[in-house]
């Protein structure tokens, strides 16, 4: 188990979706073999499957002399589940992720419910949420910008275009007066706001 793991990244996805292109197999298998060294997780004919698989169809993983080992009934489930992992653990990532083929075909519901999984779920659900968020602020800007727009330009025809009215209060005609200069400011802002984060998507 403390010897040094050869790993490479993969170089395509097939029958596993969620494997993300910056976690290797080898990294989730560190990561999961907590979880399939559980009590009852894994069967003892689920286990000789999978020997029997990586043993008759790639053994360059495990030969002959590995697969008699690994299903030596002599030995407990869990030592032997424990040499197989630590083996595969030093081996290539090419082997890794054999080794979660016939774990997916031999245990479907068991790599359904893999930690390694779920936390690139939530990583996917978290970067798709992030992403919707961004793009309807995004397709808020222009209707904003126009209403305020639309209301700034009101205020200043109210103002500028109506006759006086002598029953208005001095200090609230002062403060109306201001009222055109103070929109504009808000109105430059919210536009130069918009500006930047247009230019800053693309």
């Amino acid at each position: 188990m403390g010897s040094s793991r050869l790993c490479v990244r993969p170089t395509h996805m097939s029958w596993d979706v969620n494997t993300c292109p910056e976690q290797t197999y080898c990294d989730r298998l560190v990561q999961d073999t907590p979880f399939l060294m559980g009590h009852g997780r894994l069967s003892e004919q689920q286990v000789d499957r999978i020997i029997l698989q990586l043993n008759r169809y790639y053994p360059q993983i495990l030969n002959n002399k590995d697969a008699e080992k690994f299903r030596n009934p002599k030995v407990s489930l869990r030592m032997r589940l424990c040499d197989l992992l630590g083996h595969l653990q030093r081996s290539t990532e090419r082997d890794c992720q054999e080794f979660y083929r016939a774990l997916y075909i031999h245990a479907q519901p068991l790599h359904s419910r893999l930690p390694s999984r779920h936390a690139l779920q939530n990583s996917a659900c978290t970067e798709l949420e992030s992403g919707t968020a961004s793009r309807e602020l995004s397709d808020r800007g222009p209707v904003a910008f126009l209403a305020c727009l639309g209301l700034a330009a009101g205020l200043a025809l109210l103002i500028y275009c109506c006759p006086p009215d002598t029953k208005v209060l001095p200090g609230a005609r002062r403060v109306l007066g201001f009222s055109p200069v103070i929109v504009d400011r808000h109105v430059s802002r919210f536009l130069l706001t918009l500006l930047t984060d247009d230019l800053g998507g693309l």
